[in-house]
């Protein structure tokens, strides 16, 4: 999960039921991987089930899990129901991205929507996430994650790094407006169009990878960001602890580098510039007034912000030094997921 930006200043887009988004085939795609998250799962698909917009078929695609595909069929597979469920497999060497790539070879909708298995959606969701790609200016959508918090949220964590577990965080946009990155958990594209670009190219960074692309692909292209398309992302308890929070600064920003190496030219570093400033300025005032005014918290949020910041630099800086280093030896670049060929 990557930061998503504001690409420029809030822009109302049209996402009512006469949208032609509205009219066309969608097929939703769920990804699961472990039945430690099998109860989530269940409740993920029984969040699709309940659609007041119902997709044209609902594909869960496993990831290298053969136990988790046999019970997965056993429990979702069922030839009479009225929305088809197919539970599909992996069928390259990667993680989630290529996960994606074979659920999206396989999908019949026009529109592909993408759901995490710990991710419950709301009856509205796929009504609002797929109204504006009626446009074709808008080359994909992103919903709102809201948390789901297995245990109390500390104090201390900033709401401007909810994206650390895969949530909606302050300094996004309040009504549908153009961002830079979406928000993996939920999220929108035409088929045609993912095709075209070759599928998901990376496995840690697949939303942002696919954003990227997307709008290298289609020239005055945007990505919008629709936050009335509410799903309900879980959050466990393990992912409110400091350990948790460094851990995805500088991992996750590290791994950057390798994506943006990946995507050359269709790559920038402008939402990850925008996300900083805004940090420093609005983000650190915001905490320093709250501080003063008597909430103890802030000063661990303060700190949280600041150590986030600087931990997701070194993350890149040491990422960009590993491809260096790599170029120079001439070793072989790592091989992207959405260019692998299926596994035996």
């Amino acid at each position: 999960m990557n930061p998503p930006t504001a690409a420029h200043d809030p822009a109302s887009h049209d996402t009512g039921p006469e949208n032609a988004g509205e009219r066309l085939d969608v097929t939703v795609v769920i990804c699961a991987y472990t039945l430690d998250r099998w109860d989530l799962l269940e409740r993920s698909v029984a969040s699709v089930l309940a659609q007041k917009r119902p997709p044209c078929e609902l594909l869960v695609c496993i990831d290298h899990n053969a136990e988790l595909a046999e019970r997965a069929r056993a429990s979702f597979s069922d030839p009479d129901a009225a929305l088809p469920v197919r539970v599909l497999e992996n069928r390259y060497g990667g993680r989630l991205g290529s996960a994606r790539t074979t659920a999206l070879e396989a999908a019949s909708g026009e529109l592909i929507a993408f759901l995490d298995d710990d991710a419950a959606a709301e009856p509205d969701w796929l009504e609002r996430l797929v109204a504006p790609l009626g446009d074709p200016s808008v080359v994909a959508v992103g919903g709102a994650p809201h948390p789901d918090y297995g245990a109390p949220r500390p104090s201390w964590f900033p709401l401007q790094y909810d994206w650390v577990f895969g949530c909606i965080y302050q300094g996004l946009p309040t009504s549908a407006a153009p961002v830079r990155h979406l928000i993996g958990a939920a999220m929108a594209a035409r088929r045609a169009d993912l095709l075209a670009i070759g599928g998901f190219h990376s496995d840690n960074h697949d939303d942002m990878d696919m954003c990227h692309r997307l709008v290298a692909h289609t020239p005055g292209g945007s990505v919008l960001f629709e936050p009335a398309a509410v799903v309900n992302h879980h959050v466990p308890a393990n992912r409110l602890t400091w350990s948790y929070f460094w851990r995805r600064c500088f991992l996750v920003n590290r791994g950057k580098a390798e994506a943006f190496h990946e995507m050359g030219e269709a790559g920038n570093l402008v939402a990850e510039r925008e996300f900083a400033r805004r940090l420093l300025t609005k983000g650190i005032m915001d905490e320093l007034r709250q501080l003063t005014s008597g909430d103890l918290g802030a000063a661990g949020r303060l700190g949280a912000l600041m150590a986030g910041l600087a931990l997701a630099g070194a993350g890149y800086t040491v990422g960009t030094a590993e491809i260096r280093l790599r170029e120079r030896r001439g070793a072989t670049p790592l091989q992207s997921p959405g260019s692998q060929s299926p596994s035996s």
